[in-house]
């Protein structure tokens, strides 16, 4: 049902027309900035009718495309749906959806893989051209033409100040109860004008409830009521568990070496079963008021926030299976006053990650003997999703954890090989790898020493053998001791799962 109500500004009441009307308004060639993030907050009708707009004129011979930039990843009803007419040109900064990715891979869409963090800063600067126009999901509007803001933040803030024309969804399936829960700072500024941004602590607020919007600039609202899109998360396996035990063990080590408080360091957790299995467990264990100052909130940091574990989640997004959504709207009163929605540009800004000491935990495609992580390409150039916010938060967080099981395609492919076929993270900034093999702390140790650590901790049984004997047949080879390689043996390992399924040996 939709709620007119949620539209209190006179002026703006008088632009609501059809989501079809709407999509008659964006021109062919138009840089179109969406709201999303990881499921959260996308605009909903208005993609939908835009590629049904795009696929009739294809279909009479013309082409139709748009550039598409977003917070993060968005969902089937914008990316997937305007992927299948083939209506997106150029795609920024991290994408998950399917179709995209078989485009991307093809050749057919070109993407731009940014940190989440500089996206803004992008923009303002002028590096990414012009924004015609920006499409945001918002859950109401107030009198004076003021946004409150759904479900996440992401680009949004610095999508309506940099688009010529805004089109606005309103939303009335996203919870009324979200308002209040926001904090947009506008105190941002380009160089050489930056001024320090006064957050200390994860709970605290530095800026407004509500997104700035000119009602001059608005050219249409649609109401809409329909909810997020996520999918649900697998419960934790034995893998995850593992993994999650490894991390566990590991923080209880650091607190009695002293080199982590009894209630550790804010948190930032990438999205998946592994992160949501550690997540469980500390929420099992003996820590209470802990902190998360990180991307989404995720099903595991609402149980935790409940259960007093986490006193605070600051984020710009959620990313909540269907049963997380359905405990968030029914206790919202229980989370209002525990969470904080900021826009991306803060929530991964690294100087905020460097001082408040995060510790940060994401997933991996593949590591290196060495320590070097892809977390985006398979076989070094098929693109899965992109980097997200992982680089944000890995190079200038306390701790950089990255997790992966040891094998995947039942066990036809090892996640340790002894060279990465892309480098997202180099060995500089990564310094845990764990997988349900083990844990290698790779911290004050040369490249040498890491492989061992790496082999012996991290590497599968039937992978570990084949993994010592390269390295040391390279450490024999005389071609320099610092970081030993035998460089055609070291691809090989790719180019043998390419040629036959799988990394192991004849």
């Amino acid at each position: 049902m939709i709620d007119t109500a949620r539209i209190q500004c006179p002026v703006l009441r008088q632009r609501v027309m059809s989501a079809e009307q709407a999509a008659e308004l964006i021109p062919n060639g138009a840089t179109v900035g969406m709201s999303g993030f990881t499921g959260a907050g996308y605009p909903k009708a208005i993609p939908q009718a835009l590629a049904k707009r795009i696929e009739g004129i294809n279909n009479e011979g013309g082409r139709f495309r748009i550039n598409v930039w977003t917070g993060a990843s968005t969902a089937p009803e914008l990316d997937g749906a305007l992927a299948e007419v083939d209506g997106i040109e150029m795609r920024l900064p991290f994408q998950t959806d399917p179709i995209c990715r078989t485009r991307i891979n093809d050749g057919r869409m070109d993407y731009v893989d940014y940190h989440l963090s500089e996206v803004s800063q992008y923009a303002w600067s002028g590096f990414l051209g012009k924004m015609d126009l920006a499409i945001i999901e918002v859950a109401g509007i107030r009198e004076d033409g003021s946004l409150i803001p759904s479900s996440s933040i992401g680009n949004n803030k610095t999508w309506i100040e940099q688009a010529d024309k805004i089109i606005l969804e309103v939303n009335s399936k996203q919870n009324i109860k979200l308002e209040g829960m926001h904090d947009v700072y506008y105190g941002t500024a380009l160089p050489p004008n930056r001024k320090p941004i006064q957050l200390t602590k994860p709970e605290d607020r530095i800026g407004e409830m509500y997104l700035r919007c000119p009602p001059e600039k608005v050219i249409a609202v649609v109401e809409t009521a329909a909810a997020d899109r996520n999918t649900p998360f697998k419960s934790p396996d034995d893998v995850s568990r593992k993994i999650a035990d490894h991390i566990l063990e590991f923080f209880e080590r650091e607190i009695e070496a002293g080199r982590l408080p009894e209630e550790l360091l804010p948190i930032q957790s990438g999205v998946g079963n592994i992160p949501n299995a550690v997540l469980e467990g500390l929420d099992a264990g003996r820590h209470k008021g802990l902190t998360a100052f990180t991307e989404v909130i995720q099903d595991g940091m609402l149980k935790m926030l409940k259960s007093g574990t986490l006193s605070v989640a600051s984020s710009t997004a959620f990313s909540l299976s269907p049963d997380g959504i359905r405990e968030f709207d029914e206790n919202i009163d229980i989370y209002r006053d525990k969470i904080i929605l900021r826009q991306q540009d803060i929530s991964n800004h690294p100087e905020l990650i460097r001082r408040l000491g995060i510790i940060a935990m994401n997933g991996l495609l593949e590591a290196d003997i060495y320590g070097n992580v892809n977390s985006t390409h398979l076989m070094g150039t098929r693109m899965m999703n992109g980097i997200g916010g992982s680089g944000d938060f890995a190079r200038n967080g306390y701790l950089s954890i990255f997790v992966t099981p040891s094998v995947a395609k039942n066990g036809a492919i090892s996640a340790i090989v002894p060279m990465v076929s892309h480098v997202d993270h180099t060995e500089h900034d990564v310094k845990i790898i764990v997988t349900e093999q083990g844990l290698a702390d790779l911290r004050g140790l040369s490249p040498r020493q890491r492989a061992k650590t790496i082999i012996e901790n991290c590497a599968h049984p039937d992978y570990r053998d084949e993994l010592m004997s390269y390295f040391e047949r390279a450490c024999s080879s005389g071609r320099g001791m610092h970081t030993p390689h035998l460089l055609n043996e070291a691809l090989s390992w790719h180019q043998r799962y390419e040629e036959t399924g799988s990394m192991k040996a004849d």
